[in-house]
């Protein structure tokens, strides 16, 4: 570990190969030091000549499967022996206490396989009606693999607009966040059966970088049917080389990325460098490895052949950074002297701690939270619409649910999405 951050999860610190002081992110850095708002944050010089880092520094891993991985396109079937094997370095991981999650293609393919479609393209209500089908079989599979370990899996189904809207982001985040907490297995796919352009455009690589920052993964693994990036197509170029690793994605890194090649797969390394752009600028480190052979995390973790894409910073530092210092206040809390020192040790902020609220804000939007001298302690995304919040302040969390008429979230602010000056 080069670098790390104090979060307010339980008084720990999460652990990241690297987090660098630098040019891109300075202009933030500096915002957040004007507003008092930039915590605890460690930041450590670059090293000139930087390794690869280790699967057992990190946390949280979201695993992404590919059709192609996952199918035999020949028999139209899953890989039962090979995904047995993935199941194995699952449970391995969730067993040392680590919470994993998957991003699964493959409910297309399936379908096309248990309707008995012909090959070739299909249209776009065909790509629907077959993902319906598909849907079933893949959250059926799943489950058994990881309820052989003992593990429950949770099927999560998403569009673009699950991961950018951010009401809907809330919603999905906080799903996930439960389903780590109860040690559960969120398997995560795109919602093919209502998507339009994600089915014809999009793919999983980039989805699974969206769901990596969401869930402030530490790390994205994406299994593909090669070993990494080269710096040349290795199809057509004997003396192409492996690029071990990345440090940042520069234009000679985007020039060697290729095209999809495969029917059941929609993403190609093209895709895999736009996904690692997206986990990179959120924190969360990426790996490209192959998935073509058994036990492809237990290869990974004894130094296996891949291609790390490594970020500056770590999804926390990264979040609360955007927090503080790129979103505009919709409202302001003012709480009391009691919740000021709570969030201080970093506990959320609970509605029986708010005196007084202002603005209009929906649920997801940034606040300032003032104590009751009005000074800033710090600024967050609210859990509740201004309305609801105006209802339910300064009350205990029982008091909530009987007001609410259901029990709801007993933070006004989860700890997770709120920034406390030093």
């Amino acid at each position: 570990m080069v670098g790390g951050i104090r979060t307010g999860l339980a008084g720990k610190t999460r652990p990241t190969f690297a987090l660098y002081r630098s040019a891109r992110l300075a202009p933030a850095i500096v915002l957040l030091q004007k507003r008092g708002l930039t915590g605890t944050i460690s930041v450590a010089p670059k090293h000139p000549h930087m390794a690869s880092p280790e699967l057992s520094q990190f946390r949280r891993i979201v695993v992404k499967v590919g059709s192609a991985l996952l199918v035999d396109s020949d028999r139209g079937e899953v890989r039962a022996s090979w995904l047995a094997a993935l199941a194995d370095d699952m449970a391995r991981l969730h067993r040392e206490g680590r919470d994993v999650l998957v991003v699964s293609s493959g409910s297309i393919a399936l379908g096309r396989s248990r309707l008995k479609l012909p090959r070739g393209p299909l249209k776009l209500e065909e790509s629907q009606a077959a993902a319906a089908v598909g849907q079933i079989a893949l959250a059926r599979i799943w489950s058994e693999v990881l309820g052989a370990h003992g593990i429950g899996a949770g099927q999560i189904l998403v569009t673009l607009q699950d991961t950018e809207e951010r009401r809907r982001y809330l919603n999905a985040r906080s799903t996930i966040g439960k389903l780590l907490e109860w040690r559960a297995i969120p398997v995560i796919n795109e919602n093919d059966t209502v998507a339009t352009t994600e089915i014809r455009y999009g793919d999983n690589d980039r989805l699974a970088a969206r769901v990596a920052t969401m869930a402030s993964a530490d790390l994205l693994v994406l299994l593909s049917d090669i070993d990494g990036l080269y710096d040349a197509p290795p199809k057509n170029n004997p003396n192409a080389k492996l690029i071990p690793v990345v440090e940042s994605i520069s234009s000679e890194i985007e020039a060697v990325a290729g095209d999809a090649e495969s029917e059941l797969s929609r993403g190609g390394m093209r895709t895999k460098v736009e996904a690692a752009k997206i986990a990179t600028t959120g924190g969360t480190h990426m790996l490209i490895a192959s998935g073509k052979i058994e036990h492809p995390l237990q290869a990974i973790a004894n130094g296996g052949r891949c291609t790390w894409f490594l970020t500056p910073a770590n999804p926390i530092t990264s979040r609360k950074r955007w927090i503080a210092g790129t979103l505009e206040p919709k409202g302001t809390l003012t709480i009391d002297a009691g919740a000021v020192t709570a969030l201080r040790a970093g506990a959320s902020l609970l509605p029986a701690g708010v005196i007084k609220v202002e603005g209009q804000f929906a649920r997801g939007d940034a606040v300032i939270v003032r104590g009751p001298d009005t000074s800033e302690i710090g600024r967050g995304l609210i859990a509740y619409d201004a309305e609801v919040a105006e209802r339910i302040k300064g009350r205990s969390s029982p008091e909530v649910m009987t007001i609410l008429g259901i029990s709801g979230r007993s933070e006004m602010i989860h700890r997770d999405d709120l920034v406390v000056g030093g």
